[in-house]
């Protein structure tokens, strides 16, 4: 629920701007509080009668309950209004789900609510790779931090009372610490990233093709045309030789021109010579039928 939204929805003026995270929790903090039996008689009119207005007045109410319990989870680095969005689903819900009959205060029920869309909005956002899936684990991960006393890794007599305390098993609780203390990777490098000092997953995995049978084949491939290339090239003329050398052969490649200053024949001789030996050598290296 937005500042807009509150704002519209109880006549108040925003002094800051809308959508001002600050000046929604200023304003959803001068909501009046619903008394017991105010909180009641709305609750009954939604629940029996489908009063959408009652329930807007019981949700409008217990905002300032959401921002508040919002704050405890700002430790986990994602943002407060996001924090605070979730949270407010989770009250929406609560109201939907309320009995009154029952003599509980809406507040104390709708804890359980709001705490659970934050736990999955933050489960879901904190890392890239979700870190608790069992009911075990989402235990572990919010309440591991909060049990430690220091950033060192647990002591074997601290690892053992923290799982007793969760009712989890001492394998769980290891696995968890390792989890909270590992941190994201990209999967490729940045662009800008040093290929020697940097390590990414992509940088590991074989290419698709990386066939060994493949390889095999194209290093023996490659080790027999160079031999048969060799055993034809010593079949050439010295002068159809020496071009071909010069002109595919080399870093520094001779040119038409060159050729035929040195050997005392035209450019067009030349590039006779070097077509009539490339022919010849595409015969000497072809495989035996």
């Amino acid at each position: 629920m937005t500042a807009a939204l509150v704002a519209k929805q109880t006549g108040m003026v925003f002094a800051g701007p809308v959508g001002s995270l600050d000046a929604y929790i200023d304003r959803v903090s001068q909501i009046p509080v619903l008394s017991k039996e105010d909180e009641a008689a709305l609750a009954t009119r939604f629940r029996q009668d489908g009063d959408l207005d009652a329930a807007r007045q019981l949700v409008l109410s217990h905002l300032r309950f959401v921002v508040h319990i919002s704050r405890g989870y700002l430790g986990y680095g994602l943002p407060m209004g996001d924090l605070v969005q979730e949270g407010n689903v989770g009250l929406m819900k609560a109201v939907k789900r309320f009995d009154p009959t029952v003599g509980v205060r809406l507040v104390s029920f709708a804890v359980h609510w709001i705490r659970a869309e934050i736990h999955e909005y933050v489960l879901r956002n904190w890392r890239l790779v979700k870190v608790a899936t069992t009911k075990s684990q989402r235990k572990l991960f919010f309440n591991l931090r909060r049990m430690k006393k220091n950033l060192a890794w647990l002591t074997e007599e601290e690892t053992r009372a923290v799982a007793h305390d969760l009712g989890v098993e001492v394998s769980e609780v290891r696995e968890m610490e390792q989890r909270l203390a590992a941190r994201d990777m990209s999967f490729d490098p940045a662009p800008d990233a040093d290929e020697e000092e940097t390590y990414s997953p992509a940088m590991y995995l074989p290419a698709s093709n990386a066939d060994p049978a493949i390889e095999v084949e194209r290093e023996e491939w490659e080790d027999d045309s160079s031999a048969r290339l060799s055993v034809a090239l010593e079949k050439l003329d010295e002068r159809s030789r020496s071009i071909l050398k010069r002109r595919w052969m080399t870093d520094q490649k001779a040119t038409l021109h060159e050729l035929a200053d040195e050997y005392g024949i035209s450019a067009e001789r030349v590039r006779q010579v070097e077509t009539n030996a490339i022919n010849k050598l595409k015969t000497l290296m072809a495989p035996a039928a």
